[in-house]
Parts: structure tokens; sequence; C-alpha cells
């Protein structure tokens, strides 16, 4: 991997935020491209003319923002991932704000709804197929590891056919955090996994049949009722409803599931 050929003009102020800014650009921009090896610290600090402790406040900066992977005994990488980013920063707002998980879910029903629009406008009769195979394996399965499986997989293609990039990858997020969520409040029991995604099954489907008919205000109506409901039934199962008693919003429950999906240092856990 090469650095810039000429070192950054670093002026008066923090060396160590400047040689930061400097990467996270060269990142962005994919001079440095996912996977490559970074430059040891001692060739670092001569390229920016400072001490390897500078070098290494920098890398640790990076590192915690999710933009390089440091392993013992090997080399640091980049990791410019942008749904790895998008993750870690969403998840420090609903941590930080301390949002309840109705918030939040509540937000995937309108990106959902815009993401309806556009695959209305946008998708091919390939991409709605496939949409329809996604939303019929949906409704089949064993337990919650294969459904929770199935049931993302329907929702990352739901939002993959609106052909925005960037709705593609909120839908994507925020949907993971909402299956993780039912699959964590069910315990691992597949019979009350599936209580939500079974009882939704067909309404799945007919969201696919208006897409089809390329019926924007029905796809969009039904989309927003499909997640009410799921909001709804997920708030009213068993263990919800008891852990409701001490954290209302389930905000402690979604604060969790974050902390042990999201690594803060390397970008997802899972």
């Amino acid at each position: 991997m090469s650095m810039s050929q000429s070192p950054a003009n670093l002026h008066r102020g923090r060396v160590a935020d400047q040689i930061v800014e400097d990467l996270r650009r060269q990142i962005v921009s994919g001079e440095l491209s996912d996977g490559a090896r970074l430059p040891s610290e001692r060739d670092l600090a001569a390229h920016y003319d400072v001490s390897a402790p500078t070098i290494r406040e920098a890398i640790r900066v990076l590192t915690a923002i999710g933009l390089l992977s440091t392993r013992n005994g090997s080399r640091t990488t980049v990791t410019a991932r942008s749904d790895t980013l998008l993750a870690m920063s969403i998840a420090s707002v609903v941590q930080f704000e301390k949002m309840t998980a109705a918030e939040v879910l509540g937000v995937l029903g309108a990106l959902f709804a815009y993401a309806v629009e556009q695959a209305v406008e946008r998708a091919s009769d390939q991409d709605i197929a496939t949409l329809e195979e996604a939303a019929r394996r949906s409704g089949e399965f064993t337990d919650a590891e294969s459904g929770s499986a199935a049931l993302l997989h329907f929702f990352v293609t739901l939002s993959a056919i609106s052909h925005n990039p960037l709705l593609a990858a909120l839908c994507r997020f925020i949907s993971q955090v909402q299956i993780g969520i039912a699959v964590e409040l069910s315990k691992g029991s597949s019979r009350e996994w599936g209580r939500v995604p079974r009882s939704l099954s067909q309404a799945r489907m007919d969201i696919v049949d208006a897409i089809a008919r390329r019926d924007a205000p029905v796809a969009v109506e039904l989309i927003r009722d499909y997640h009410r409901k799921a909001i709804e039934r997920l708030q009213s199962s068993p263990r919800a409803k008891k852990l409701q008693a001490t954290d209302p919003g389930l905000a402690t429950v979604l604060s969790s599931w974050l902390g042990s999906n999201i690594g803060f240092g390397g970008g997802s856990s899972r």
C-alpha cells in the first residue's frame, strides 16, 4: 500500500488530530482502499515527521471509529466499509440519546415507505421476482436462526431494489436491529420468535404484489401498516411486557443489543 507521495502539511495545533484527518481523507477517497495494510508506525512517523507515540494515538482514534483494524501480531489494515461506519454512527446516536426501541423502529417504517415508492418506480421485473421469492422464503422456517436470516434477506432485498444506496444501507441496519431485538426477546424460542413474522407472512406477499402492480400508494400504506403491527406485536411479547416494568421503552434492551453486536473498535461483531 502506498501513501500520498508528499506528506501532509501539518500546522500548529494537535498534530495527531491532523494525521487522523489526513488518513481519514485518504481512506474515504479510496487512496487507502478497504483491506489495504497501513505502513508501519516507523514509516508513518517518518512520513509525517512526528514521533511513534503520535502515530499510535492517531491509529487508536481511527480504529475506534472503525476505519482501521489492529490485531496483535499483524499490521494495521483499512476497514472502509460503508455499512460498518453507518451502523456505528447510528448506534452511537441511539445510545447517547437513550432512544427507545419504538423510536428507532418507527424510523424504519418511514424509510421503507420511501423504499417501496422508489422500488415501484425503479425495480425491474427481475428485481420484483427476486423479492417475491424472498417473501415466500421468509414465511418458511424451522427455527429462529434460519427464520431471522430469511426475514432479514427479504427486507435487504426490498431496500436493494429501491436502487438508492444510502436508503438501502439505512434500511439494512435498522432491519437488523429490529430482527435482533425480536430474537433477543424470544430467548431463542422458535415458537415465540416466529409468532410475529408468521402472522405477517401474507402482509409481506401483499407488499410484493403492490410493487409488482406499480401501485405506490397501496405499497406505502401496506408497508407502514406492516411496521406498525410488527412493533406492536414485538412490544406485546411476554418477555417484552415483563421487561417494560423496569424498562418502559426497551431502551436498555436496545442499547445492550447494539453494544453486543456493533463493535466500536473494528466494526460489526456479527
